[in-house]
C-alpha cells in the first residue's frame, strides 16, 4: 500500500514535454540556418564532433532527473507496519450502469459521469462500511469485490466505460445476481445493493429477482439518473459528436429515464428510489439510511505506519545530473564554445 502526499507537484512533469518541443524547434532551426552558411561537406569539416545522439541522450537524461525531482516532491509512501483494526459498518454494493444509453448528455456531463460523481461523493461520506463494486450492461461484471480500501475503489469507478463490456443493453437482473455472490459475512446483517442506472431494462424479471435477493437479506436502493424526457446517444469521437444512434428506421433514438422499474425494482427489495439529479440531496438520503441500520463489527487489516520514500528519488535525480555534468559533458577551450555548429558543446 502506498500514499501520495503532494499530488500537485506532479505538474512538474508538464515542463519535460515543453523542453523537447523546445529542442525539436531550435534543432529544425539550427538545421535551416546551417544549410544557409555552407554545404553539407564543408559543415562536416567545420564542425567534425557534432552529435545528434549525444544532445538527444543528454536531454533524456534531464528528463529522467527531472521526472525523479517531481516524483520526490510529490513523496511517495509505502506502508510499513499491517495492523488489525476493529470496525462497524454494513456491506455496500454499488451497481453501476455501464450500457451506451448511458452516454446521454440529458444530464451533465452524462449520466455515466454523474453516476461515477454520486458513488464517489457516496463513498466519500462513508466510514468504515465495506463496499464493492459491479459494472453491468447486457452481462454484468465484478469490477471490485467487499472491501474497506476506499482509494481502491474510486480508482477502479473512474477506469469505468461504455466500452469495457461486449454485450450491451440493460439487464439489470444480472448485476443483482452477480451482487448475491459478493456478500461473503453470513453474520452481517445489512446488506446494501445500491443501484445507479437510467431505469432501461431489457430483461423484464428484475423485479422479482430483486424480491429474491430481499429474502437474503439484501436491501435494494436504486438511483436514477438521467431525465424522463429523455436525450439522444452521441457518438462520439476524440471528444467531438459525429452523429447520433439511429434505430432500423434511420430514426434518432431517444432515451429517457424509466423511473418506474427502479422503484419496483426498489419496493419488491424493502429499498427506496432516489432521483439523481441532486448529488446532494443523494448523499444526504444514503447517509440518512445507512445511519439507520445497525451495523455489524468485523475486523480489517490496515497500514498503520508509512514511511518517506522521497530520497531515493533524490538520489537518482543527483545520479542522473551527474552523470549528465561529467560523463556526457565534453571539456572544451573556452574558444570552441563559440562554435555555432559544434553541439557537443
Amino acid at each position: 500500500m502506498y500514499q501520495l502526499e503532494e499530488k500537485i507537484w506532479f505538474w512538474i512533469l508538464a515542463a519535460i514535454p515543453v523542453i523537447w518541443l523546445i529542442y525539436i524547434v531550435l534543432h529544425i532551426w539550427k538545421k535551416s540556418a546551417q544549410r544557409k552558411f555552407a554545404d553539407k561537406d564543408l559543415l562536416k569539416r567545420l564542425s567534425p564532433n557534432q552529435s545528434v545522439f549525444k544532445t538527444v541522450l543528454k536531454l533524456a537524461v534531464v528528463s529522467l532527473a527531472i521526472a525523479a525531482l517531481a516524483i520526490a516532491l510529490v513523496n511517495p509512501k509505502i506502508g510499513t507496519k499491517l495492523e488489525t483494526v476493529k470496525r462497524e459498518g454494513v456491506d455496500i454494493v454499488f451497481a453501476v450502469d455501464v450500457s451506451k444509453s448511458m452516454l446521454a448528455e440529458d444530464i451533465a456531463p452524462n449520466r455515466l459521469e454523474k453516476s461515477k460523481q454520486l458513488v464517489t461523493q457516496i463513498i466519500n461520506n462513508l466510514a468504515s462500511d465495506r463496499i464493492g463494486i459491479i459494472a453491468y450492461a447486457g452481462k454484468a461484471f465484478p469490477q471490485l469485490p467487499i472491501t474497506t480500501d476506499y482509494a481502491s475503489a474510486k480508482m477502479f469507478l473512474q477506469s469505468m466505460n461504455t466500452d469495457m463490456l461486449s454485450s450491451q443493453g440493460t439487464a439489470i437482473n444480472e448485476a443483482i445476481e452477480l451482487a448475491k455472490t459478493y456478500y461473503d459475512d453470513e453474520e452481517q446483517t445489512n446488506r446494501v445493493l445500491i443501484i445507479i442506472s437510467d431505469g432501461e431494462d431489457h430483461s423484464e424479471v428484475s423485479a422479482s429477482i430483486a424480491e429474491e435477493a430481499s429474502e437474503e437479506g439484501i436491501r435494494i436502493f436504486t438511483i436514477g439518473v438521467g431525465d424522463t424526457k429523455g436525450g439522444p446517444i452521441p457518438i462520439k469521437r476524440n471528444g467531438i459528436v459525429l452523429n447520433y444512434k439511429k434505430d432500423q428506421n434511420g430514426e434518432t433514438v431517444i432515451t429517457k429515464l424509466n423511473e418506474k422499474t427502479l422503484m419496483d425494482i426498489a419496493e419488491e427489495a424493502n429499498g427506496v428510489y432516489i432521483n439523481g439529479q441532486n448529488t446532494n440531496e443523494v448523499v444526504e438520503s444514503i447517509r440518512d439510511i445507512l445511519n439507520n441500520m445497525d451495523k455489524k463489527e468485523f475486523e480489517a487489516k490496515q497500514f498503520a505506519d508509512f514511511k518517506d520514500q522521497f530520497q531515493w528519488f533524490v538520489g537518482l535525480a543527483i545520479f542522473l545530473l551527474f552523470i549528465d555534468v561529467f560523463l556526457l559533458e565534453r571539456k572544451t577551450a573556452w574558444l570552441k564554445k563559440l562554435n555555432l555548429f559544434n553541439e557537443n558543446l
